[in-house]
């Protein structure tokens, strides 16, 4: 009895962390949809064309052009991107645009 018992509490954990897992990438997909798409579709750069999303690899320079802006972009503060959101769209434009 207790083995079945532990067997369900590790299935739902498991099942709970691929949950939000998913949830985390759609979250960052959705925010990528509602806050950069617009400037950036595909990945691109519609103000600097030669200076896309694609290949970067270092979140933080993600998350500090977010923070900083310039080059056209504007500068997204702590309440226009929480950030937990500037890490879910740093994270997900390094998956999504990788090279």
């Amino acid at each position: 009895m207790k083995k079945s018992i532990l067997m369900a509490t590790v299935v739902a954990t498991v099942g709970m962390m691929s949950a939000t897992a998913f949830a985390a990438a759609a979250t960052g997909e959705a925010l990528f949809k509602a806050k950069c798409a617009s400037c950036h579709p595909d990945g691109g750069n519609i103000i600097k064309p030669k200076e896309t999303l694609k290949g970067i690899k270092d979140a933080k320079k993600i998350t500090t052009q977010i923070r900083k802006g310039g080059g056209g972009m504007p500068a997204f503060d702590a309440k226009a991107v929480s950030d937990a959101d500037a890490k879910l769209l740093a994270d997900y434009i390094m998956k999504t645009f990788k090279k």
